[in-house]
């Protein structure tokens, strides 16, 4: 029988879907619940196991890792980004990759959501109140007020939505926006800058790339309006991290509101930690009951597939499967 590892299992439930009972008697699963960051202990961990299932992109595979794995033959991505694995790698060294659809409704909830707690200060006032606080702060309404979008794709052409329906001016900005795609979406096409220096909100939906990775920078952050937000729900490092702790720090931005982080999980000495106008949520944006239903669904359809010698319906590299043969 092959052996399954599925990785970064934070939570302990991924064992627990009834999906896994399809492959009972052609494979054994094993799930790890920690993330490992030296490759070297990643390989010793790895080396037993023909199929691994990656739960998004909480470990990367380089190259250099899967090289390091001969007996990998089968490498399930849950989700559709690649950004974490060398598929021309994997495809050299005989590894099939597929991947898997998803929910998206997730990350467009958990984004709104955080943009209306971070300001009406909803944490903040649950602390106090707990602490026998009874109205700290004043928040502001969202309605009248101008939301900058960077990347206008299927999540942020949701957010667009949402905006215009709380009655928000909509600017947005990305690398292969246009004019006439911004304007189906009820949005106005304008410079990076002026999404910073007119917001008094701004939105991240742009995919992590060589190209946009610490795309928003100090100058950016200095262009906000004190009273404005940062909310990402997109990838950590499209943002200057320390550039944002200090943005914060110094209160020259009201708040931010982050589920994302250049290094996850979150170090526990962390400075956002210790900032109080830092929202902060541990990449829950897919972290869904019906986003984990489609995810292993479909991981398990792949691997049935290929344990039957037929191709998956969602590999990146088909050819590997007549390697394989």
């Amino acid at each position: 029988m092959k052996r399954i590892a599925v990785l970064d299992d934070y939570q302990g439930v991924v064992l627990g879907l009834p999906v896994w009972e399809r492959l009972k008697g052609r494979a054994t699963v094993e799930a790890f619940r920690d993330t490992l960051t030296d490759e070297e202990a990643l390989v010793r961990r790895l080396t037993p196991f023909e199929i691994v299932v990656l739960i998004r992109e909480r470990t990367r595979f380089p190259a250099s890792l899967l090289r390091s794995l001969p007996r990998l033959e089968f490498l399930v991505m849950t989700g559709r980004n690649t950004g974490h694995v060398d598929i021309s790698a994997a495809t050299e060294c005989g590894v099939m990759v597929t991947e898997t659809g998803g929910s998206g409704a997730g990350p467009v909830e958990l984004t709104i959501g955080l943009m209306i707690a971070a300001v009406r200060r909803i944490a903040q006032e649950d602390r106090g109140l707990r602490a026998g606080q009874w109205q700290s702060s004043v928040g502001i309404e969202l309605s009248g007020k101008t939301l900058g979008i960077l990347g206008l794709g299927r999540i942020g052409s949701r957010i667009a939505e949402f905006g215009r329906f709380l009655g928000m001016r909509v600017l947005a900005w990305g690398p292969t926006l246009t004019a006439e795609r911004a304007a189906k979406s009820g949005a106005a096409f304008v410079p990076l800058e002026t999404v910073f220096r007119e917001s008094d909100v701004v939105s991240l939906h742009l995919r992590l790339s060589e190209q946009s990775r610490g795309l928003v920078t100090s100058a950016h952050l200095a262009l906000m309006k004190p009273t404005a937000y940062l909310i990402n729900t997109a990838r950590g490092p499209l943002v200057d991290e320390a550039a944002l702790v200090e943005a914060l720090r110094e209160r020259r931005i009201a708040g931010a509101a982050l589920d994302v982080y250049d290094v996850e999980p979150l170090p526990p000495d962390h400075p956002l930690l210790g900032l109080e106008n830092a929202l902060l949520t541990p990449h829950l944006g897919y972290v869904t009951e019906e986003a984990y239903q489609v995810f292993f669904r479909q991981a398990v359809e792949n691997i049935e597939c290929y344990l039957d010698e037929q191709l998956p319906p969602r590999a990146l590299n088909p050819e590997t499967l007549t390697r394989r043969r």
